[in-house]
Formats: C-alpha cells, sequence, structure tokens
C-alpha cells in the first residue's frame, strides 16, 4: 500500500548540506519520520512530521540543524539538513507510521524505506 523511496543522499563536507528526499506513495494519512543507522549502533530516530504537516519533531541532536518538511499533493517528503557533522553520517531512512504518538514513544513505523547513504567528512 505504502511504497517509500528515499534519495538525496552522498558525500558532503563538515559544515556542508543535504536534503533528503522521500517518494511516499499512499502515505497521505501518514506520520512520517526520519530515521538513521550506522554500524553498530541501534536505529536512531530524527525527525517526524504529522499527516497534515502541522507538528514537527526532532531529536535533540538534529534541532536547529535539519528540517523535515512534507508536500501531500506530491508524495514528497524531505529532510532538509544544515550544518552537518561527522556524526550525522549514518544509512537515512524514510518511514511511515499511522501513528506520530508511536513513532516518537517506540522508534518504529508500518512502513520503510530502502535507506540513503549520507557520509560528511571532516
Amino acid at each position: 500500500q505504502v511504497q517509500l523511496v528515499e534519495s538525496g543522499g552522498g558525500l558532503v563536507q563538515a559544515g556542508g548540506s543535504l536534503r533528503l528526499s522521500c517518494e511516499a506513495s499512499g502515505s497521505t494519512y501518514y506520520a512520517m519520520g526520519w530515521f538513521r543507522q550506522t554500524p553498530g549502533k541501534e536505529r536512531e530516530f530524527v525527525a517526524a512530521i504529522s499527516w497534515s504537516g502541522g507538528s514537527t519533531n526532532y531529536a535533540d541532536s538534529v534541532k536547529d540543524r535539519f528540517t523535515m518538511s512534507r508536500d501531500n499533493a506530491k508524495n514528497m517528503v524531505y529532510l532538509q539538513m544544515n550544518n552537518l557533522k561527522p556524526e550525522d553520517t549514518a544509512v537515512y531512512y524514510c518511514a511511515a507510521g499511522r501513528m506520530i504518538s508511536r513513532m516518537l514513544r517506540t522508534g518504529t513505523a508500518d512502513y520503510w524505506g530502502q535507506g540513503t547513504q549520507v557520509t560528511v567528512s571532516s
């Protein structure tokens, strides 16, 4: 039902910016989230947005640097990442969940994309 395809990852220098995109078909009434994972670490919550786009949540580590948005008319979700740091290096996953509270509380979702690699060099 829901298909998520991330894009926009790549290599960037510390202090630089990237914008991740997620084609989120069938997800109009789903809360959306971005998560990231590095080898040896558990999946980490990054940001979430309500289905209407009226509410956003961010991990403390990315507040004031990352901005999540969505355009339901285009079935698109975005993560604008500014002032990137080497510790932001990870595979970033787009996720869709029916309840944003569950996503925030448990870090789980109903659907996941395949991930896109973000590498930040020093």
